[in-house]
């Protein structure tokens, strides 16, 4: 297991600089001029040429590159165009919302495949008509359920909030984690958190539903397999009911192609949050960096695109040992 996790840190730490590198070409061959953007467009030939130097822009390529990598180590991320603030800071303080939301949909998108794989795998008639509703709805785009789900839940019904992190008229509690879920808990305020819950249910369940189909689809089709193995039979042939011989024995053997499928729709996810923070106005990364392309804000976009993208490889290296956990076969591997 440890050669297996050193193996995985190395892979690990290699994307991570392979990642670096495609930001930095990125910055590098957009045709516009941060320097220009800082100074204004306004400005004289002689300033844009001080802030460039000031910015290292006018330095060679290596050394720019090294530049930013020793920046990027130690979390100096430059300033933000448009907000004229450290882009760490604004990442910190857009970050929280967008951490809430893809947690809830990430347990949201388990709880639903683990669920509809379940109900696949027992069979029946049931099975038969979640069969076509998977397929239908895995063809169908996460703005689409946002919309659908905006005109059902807010328009029509008037049950949840469209738009928001929370009710504006609310105090919000200073804690810890920046969590409004987590905070509210801890600060002991009932009107927050179940105002937090309600703005969240649209926002996660969008986010969810796709990736909640992908793993349901593999995670039923791996459990089928394993419900022919001998091991199963002979379950059967001690008289342990048919449920009970489906959780204990068949979830964790069929559970590798559904975790690898839940690593990779989780990148599909930070890529669908730019898109449902936009259309519910959520507070998040996507949001800033949304508002961000729009300004040319290049430093703001290199900073939330390495975050996110960090936070897809971690993702996946811990998908990577919950695999091994889960199947020691995979450990020689």
């Amino acid at each position: 297991m440890l050669a297996l996790l050193g193996r995985r840190v190395v892979a690990l730490a290699a994307v991570l600089l392979g990642l670096t590198v495609i930001v930095f070409l990125l910055q590098v061959v957009i045709p516009s001029d941060p320097a220009r953007a800082m100074v204004g467009a306004s400005a004289s030939p002689e300033a844009v040429a001080a802030k460039a130097a000031q910015l290292g822009y006018d330095k060679p390529l290596p050394e720019r590159f090294a530049n930013f990598l020793g920046r990027a180590a130690t979390g100096d991320l430059q300033d933000s165009l448009r907000t004229r603030n450290p882009v760490a800071d604004d990442l910190r303080t857009f970050a929280p919302a967008t951490l809430e939301l893809a947690l809830a949909a990430s347990v949201l998108a388990a709880l639903l495949g683990v669920g509809l794989a379940l109900a696949l795998a027992a069979g029946g008639r049931l099975a038969r008509v979640l069969r076509l509703m998977l397929v239908a709805g895995a063809s169908v785009p996460g703005f689409l359920v946002a919309l659908v789900a905006i005109l059902v839940f807010y328009s029509g019904l008037h049950l949840l909030p469209a738009s928001g992190r929370v009710t504006d008229t609310l105090v919000l509690p200073d804690g810890p984690t920046q969590l409004l879920l987590v905070d509210s808990l801890l600060a002991g305020d009932p009107g927050v958190f179940f105002s937090a819950l309600g703005h969240l249910v649209l926002p996660a369940f969008t986010l969810a539903l796709v990736p909640a189909l992908a793993i349901a689809r593999t995670l039923a089709t791996s459990l089928e397999r394993v419900m022919r193995e001998d091991y199963v039979r002979t379950a059967r042939s001690k008289g342990l009911r048919e449920r009970a011989i489906l959780v204990r024995h068949g979830l964790r053997n069929a559970a590798g192609p559904a975790l690898t499928m839940g690593g990779l729709q989780f990148g599909l996810l930070l890529a669908g949050i730019v898109v449902v923070e936009q259309i519910f106005s959520w507070p998040g990364l996507g949001l800033y960096l949304n508002q961000s392309i729009a300004f040319s804000d290049f430093p703001a976009i290199t900073g939330t695109t390495l975050l996110l993208g960090t936070a897809y490889v971690v993702v996946n290296f811990c998908v990577d040992v919950a695999q091994a956990a889960a199947d020691p076969r995979i450990r020689t591997v």
